[in-house]
């Protein structure tokens, strides 16, 4: 099966992810919307979700922007010149919470310093030059660099997470293949297009929390079938 046949069955199945959350002007909780635009401060947020998102859930990130939030710490200029320990308290609830305030305050003052503050700026540079310059960042590796291009940023470049991994290895019968090979994979078979990356790197994880676990949930699975994986399993 193509990769743009599993994103339409995916799609089919679980609908539209409204993927990336963010929170909307006069409120401290992230929502899942449909949005035409995003404003350069949820641009911005979206660039310290996918710093707090590092080997954590989501339901955790969210608590981290909300403290963020609440506190009046969400910005670039605030949190570049604020304590580390400060930032560390409140980011807690993402764990890893004195490296992580680390890194975000490392982004910001590299942001503040070269932009301004102003991710509008950073975001202006064409998309493999940007993937360098972030790459470089501390704390900012290949998957967050992706989530800030493309959620952030809004420019094509596939995000490969541990579901992505994990289903691509199963379903394509692909073991042992690396970030950039999976990425390279679905880029090379898909349109460039911003909002089909988006919604299939959601669907993925979806996926991947209902069936495609650890430990695979092969027999009640709709793409069983088509799987490479289950085939010693009888449907």
């Amino acid at each position: 099966m193509e990769p743009l046949q599993l994103y339409k069955k995916l799609f089919a199945r679980f609908g539209p992810q409204l993927w990336w959350p963010v929170t909307e002007d006069g409120e401290t909780r992230p929502t899942y919307k449909k949005r035409k635009k995003l404003t350069e401060q949820q641009k911005f947020e979206i660039c310290v979700g996918a710093i707090l998102t590092q080997n954590t859930d989501w339901k955790n990130v969210m608590k981290a922007l909300q403290n963020l939030s609440k506190e009046e710490m969400l910005s670039c200029e605030k949190i570049a010149n604020a304590r580390q320990q400060t930032i560390a308290g409140l980011v807690k609830p993402s764990g890893y919470f004195n490296q992580k305030a680390k890194k975000l305050q490392a982004f910001c003052k590299y942001l503040k310093k070269n932009y301004s503050c102003s991710v509008n700026k950073l975001f202006a540079k064409p998309l493999p030059a940007l993937g360098e310059e972030l790459l470089l960042l501390h704390g900012i590796g290949q998957e967050t660099a992706d989530d800030m291009i493309l959620y952030a940023a809004e420019k094509p470049s596939f995000v490969v997470d541990a579901y992505t991994m994990r289903f691509t290895e199963r379903f394509f019968a692909q073991p042992k293949i690396s970030y950039v090979e999976v990425k390279r994979f679905f880029e090379s078979r898909l349109p460039k297009n911003v909002q089909l990356f988006n919604e299939f790197h959601a669907l993925l994880v979806e996926h991947g929390k209902r069936s495609c676990k650890k430990n695979p949930n092969c027999r009640e699975c709709f793409l069983g079938k088509e799987c490479a994986f289950p085939k010693h399993l009888a449907f």
